[in-house]
């Protein structure tokens, strides 16, 4: 029994440590875009299909010795690819897909080793069925989901601010190679056991409790598809409108888990009508708020929504569990439900849908599934699944109709929903809407085209330091396109080069605005994350270096580090400008550039617009926080800066990001 136990719990500790370890590895390889944990997990996810299937195949067809011997074998190959450490030759170059680069960087990076830990729950749960024919192996399930709960909830708080990503590479190759120690070992034992003496129980099992129907596999699929489909969805939403970080990610994928703990460690934990109640009750609400961006209100509604959600769906599961013979099968129905759940979410939704749709149509979805498992309770409970079904219908469709309506054109791809609106009063005004938050805009009349608009405006801190630099012809560089409106400030002999890693925004902005098209200086786009694309590029020599790569009110880690920083300094002139856009409803990012700024000797102001109404003369300006990084002083000493910028005061203890250290935790607004 300890033996069995203590491989189960280590396999689902590190199966579930590596994934924040990996996706941070890479998050910024890709722009740091919540996409890349949606990616992450659908690989996770098909892994662990593979590996349920594998298992329901070897104990299905294998005798106990030859299952042995291939999964010995298999451990001791998948020793091979230690430590786990990415290939920087798997760094995009700009025009790749970078969903399937993802996928192959994973494959040959964690594929082998995550294999096998997929197995482990499921493989071990049979051999111990076989071993001990009295005792029941689906409390080793619940054991498994502890395990992989402790490693998510460890790594936020114990790993992750005090250990760099190299060393939790190394530290996790370290463990995994005592698991192989630990797991063959389990192997050999288990193909030891007197096969007679299981035949006999074997029989008398099938006896007693037939094959699982094939509608009733189909209802486990769906359970685990739903609940799956749930947790990216609302992942999806936090990261996109805050940021893709482990914590982030973290704590939806605990509360799913916590859930498959509570199921299957004992049925007092599911009280089936409870649970009932509170999804017809929650169910419509998230529908309703599903386009709302009030955090403070949404993100606790959601997390409770989710754990009752998914509570509803594995307590349906665990009801309808098999015996113990069928347990692989259940498993691996379980697990095809998963990854069929974040093949939805990860990887079809951005190619498919136009715009965040999945999260509504999950809702509505979850609702019909109520209505499917209280199909033969009381004609009034019926009644009750029904009315939640229209409820939630009429809420989602109203946030999918937010999304379109006013829109003369929506996009979607790997890194977001872009969207382009267009208001004609007082004059015709159009923006691009970049998750759900406005990234630029122009003034359509012609006179007015040219004119600084939305987030930098004549008063803002782009505005103020464009005003104070010399006339001399200047070379601005800046990352992320979006509308392009920071073009209105470009003359004749300007270089304005662009970094923008979605080959849509520049489509967009072609297409849209005509600031590219109208402006009498030098317009460069280079198609790739802006920070990869300078590490690799000469030193361009800018007078002003931008940093307004922003998609929603999610910030890209990446950027905002001690290592992004060294990058930024080696293609600025001597007494030239760095220029990060602090706006955010969120994140305080001020405390963080400043901390950078104090790191390299230069000096860092902020400078906040906040413009008389917009319903007033200046309605087409947005309040702004943007901070001045230079060791120029004669420019934070202009008249246009100076009379707006104030210092950044740091918080007491406050650590200089880097790209193995971030603590979103301090900054939260």
């Amino acid at each position: 029994m300890v033996l069995y136990a203590t491989a189960i719990f280590l396999g689902a500790f590190l199966l579930f440590l590596v994934q924040p370890i990996i996706a941070k590895q890479i998050l910024p390889w890709f722009g740091g875009s919540a996409a890349v944990w949606a990616t992450c997990m659908v690989f996770f996810q098909m892994v662990l299909l593979v590996g349920y299937a594998y298992a329901d195949f070897v104990t299905r067809r294998l005798t106990p010795k030859r299952q042995a011997i291939l999964h010995v074998a298999l451990l001791v190959l998948s020793l091979v690819v230690l430590p786990i450490t990415p290939d920087v030759a798997w760094k995009p170059q700009g025009a790749e897909n970078p969903s399937w680069r993802i996928l192959g960087l994973l494959a040959l990076t964690i594929g082998l080793p995550y294999f096998i830990l997929s197995t482990t729950s499921p493989l071990l749960q049979a051999w111990f069925a076989r071993r001990f024919q009295h005792a029941i192996p689906y409390r080793l399930f619940a054991l498994s989901n502890l395990a992989s709960l402790l490693a998510l909830l460890a790594y936020p708080v114990m790993i992750e601010p005090w250990v760099t990503t190299l060393t939790q590479s190394y530290a996790w190759s370290v463990c995994y190679a005592l698991f192989v120690v630990l797991c063959a070992y389990a192997a050999i034992s288990s193909a030891r056991v007197d096969v007679a003496v299981a035949t006999p129980a074997a029989a008398a099992e099938t006896t007693i409790d037939p094959p699982p129907t094939g509608l009733r596999q189909v209802t486990w699929l769906t359970l685990a598809a739903m609940a799956s489909f749930l947790l990216l969805a609302f992942t999806n939403h936090i990261c996109q409108n805050v940021a893709s970080l482990p914590f982030l990610w973290i704590l939806p994928l605990s509360l799913y888990l916590a859930t498959f703990i509570l199921c299957f460690d004992h049925p007092r934990w599911y009280h089936r009508n409870a649970f009932l109640l509170l999804a017809t009750i929650l169910l419509p609400a998230m529908a309703w708020y599903s386009d709302s961006l009030n955090l403070k209100l949404v993100v606790p509604m959601y997390l409770a929504g989710l754990f009752v959600c998914c509570m509803f769906c594995h307590g349906e599961l665990a009801l309808l569990k098999p015996a113990p013979r069928y347990l692989t099968r259940y498993y691996l129905m379980i697990s095809l439900g998963g990854a069929l759940g974040g093949l939805l979410v990860g990887i079809v939704a951005p190619y498919v849908l136009t715009g965040y749709f999945e999260l509504a149509i999950g809702l509505i979805a979850c609702a019909l599934l109520l209505l499917f498992r209280t199909f033969r309770m009381a004609w009034w409970v019926m009644l009750v699944s029904a009315g939640v079904v229209g409820a939630t219908a009429w809420g989602a469709g109203k946030a999918i109709d937010h999304q379109i309506s006013n829109s003369r054109v929506m996009m979607r791809n790997f890194y977001s929903v872009l969207k382009t609106r267009e208001s004609e009063e007082p004059t015709p005004f159009r923006s691009l809407v970049h998750g759900g938050i406005m990234h630029g805009g122009q003034l359509m009349d012609p006179q007015y085209r040219m004119r600084p608009s939305t987030y930098f405006g004549e008063s803002s801190g782009y505005g103020r330091m464009f005003a104070s630099l010399p006339d001399s012809p200047r070379k601005v560089g800046i990352i992320g396109l979006g509308a392009g409106s920071i073009i209105a400030y470009a003359r004749k002999g300007d270089t304005f080069r662009f970094y923008e890693i979605n080959p849509q925004v520049v489509d967009v902005a072609k297409r849209e605005f005509t600031f590219m098209q109208e402006t009498p200086s030098k317009i460069e786009v280079v198609l790739g994350d802006g920070r990869l694309s300078l590490e690799r590029e000469p030193d361009q020599q800018f007078d002003v270096l931008a940093m307004d790569a922003f998609s929603g009110d999610s910030i890209p880690m990446h950027l905002l580090t001690r290592q992004a920083m060294e990058i930024y300094l080696r293609h600025l002139k001597p007494g030239g400008v760095l220029a990060f856009q602090a706006t955010n409803r969120f994140i305080n990012i001020a405390p963080i550039v400043a901390s950078l700024a104090a790191e390299f000797g230069l000096s860092a102001v902020l400078i906040s617009d906040l413009p008389d109404s917009e319903e007033g003369p200046n309605y087409w300006t947005a309040s702004t926080d943007q901070v001045i990084v230079t060791s120029n002083l004669k420019l934070l000493e202009a008249e246009p800066i100076r009379s707006a910028a104030k210092p950044i005061p740091l918080p007491a203890g406050f650590r200089v990001w880097t790209d193995d250290f971030n603590n979103l935790l301090r900054v939260l607004k």
